[in-house]
């Protein structure tokens, strides 16, 4: 239907076309506008950081330094980029990965690094756990999760893959009450804090990594007094630092989406959220 132009808008958001695919459809429907852009929607790894093994942020870091995230954009998900803490799609508020500091070099694909510090840990032959993840969300997330569980195998970390129906998911692993790692997409950034202060507050209802570190709180409670734009921003940065430091989750990328739309709709651009209603009470059609 969108094709033969029964259809004003295109999806709103197509979460896996790989460049190939794209080109092709471009040339068959030149005349769309289309709009790249990336997701406010990081892909992440989290796990049960009040329990060990995953209270050892050396842990923590072997796991980050196991998952090669260029591959995994590019076998799986086509286009994207690493993210951090903030998704790169809001991209006032997002560091590139090379302006994280000190925590940088764990976005670094170094499976040698991993088993050195998983020794350093206390674990020499890696360890067993669990790795959850819910058929409901499409089936490039379980090639993703497939290929994740063959990394953390080459580091040593043996993972026992559980696909959970997307209700009993919800349910149980989405509410924090789950055991070893899960991978899934988690906190969508229409605005830094939303995603920050679920994600690590432990006074949180979705902090899912169950964090309770301090020194992030603080920061957490800072940005949320601090009136100039400014001011406010160097501390959402510091704490994106923090984080890739910390590496409570363990965040993956934010994968390219591609928009598009018949050209005589006016007035309308893409954004990840769920306000359709109000994009569509804000476009007209010229025609």
């Amino acid at each position: 239907m969108y094709r033969t132009g029964q259809i004003d808008c295109g999806p709103w958001h197509w979460w896996s076309v790989r460049q190939q695919d794209l080109e092709v459809f471009k040339k068959s429907q030149p005349n769309l506008v289309y709009q790249d852009y990336l997701s406010n929607v990081p892909g992440v790894i989290y796990m049960r950081t009040d329990q060990a093994p995953f209270n050892d942020v050396r842990v923590r870091r072997a796991i980050s330094h196991a998952i090669d995230r260029q591959e995994l954009i590019e076998a799986v998900w086509g286009r994207g980029e690493p993210t951090p803490a903030v998704a790169r799609g809001l991209v006032e508020w997002s560091l590139p990965i090379d302006q994280l500091g000190a925590g940088a070099k764990y976005y670094q694909y170094d499976p040698r690094e991993a088993r050195r510090l998983l020794a350093e840990a206390g674990y020499p032959i890696g360890f067993k756990t669990q790795l959850t993840a819910t058929t409901g969300l499409g089936r490039d997330l379980i090639d993703d999760v497939q290929l994740v569980q063959r990394y953390l195998k080459d580091v040593g970390i043996e993972v026992e893959l559980k696909l959970q129906e997307f209700g009993a998911y919800m349910a149980t692993t989405f509410a924090g009450k789950y055991e070893g790692l899960v991978r899934s997409p988690y906190g969508i950034a229409w605005e830094p804090d939303n995603v920050l202060y679920r994600a690590y507050a432990p006074d949180s209802a979705n902090n899912l990594g169950h964090v309770n570190d301090p020194k992030m709180t603080a920061m957490l409670k800072e940005q949320r007094r601090t009136k100039d734009l400014a001011a406010r921003k160097k501390i959402i940065f510091n704490i994106q630092r923090y984080a890739a430091e910390q590496q409570y989750y363990v965040y993956t990328s934010s994968v390219m989406i591609t928009s598009s739309w018949q050209p005589y709709v006016k007035n309308f651009t893409p954004n990840l959220t769920f306000d359709y209603g109000g994009r569509v009470a804000a476009l007209w059609l010229d025609r």
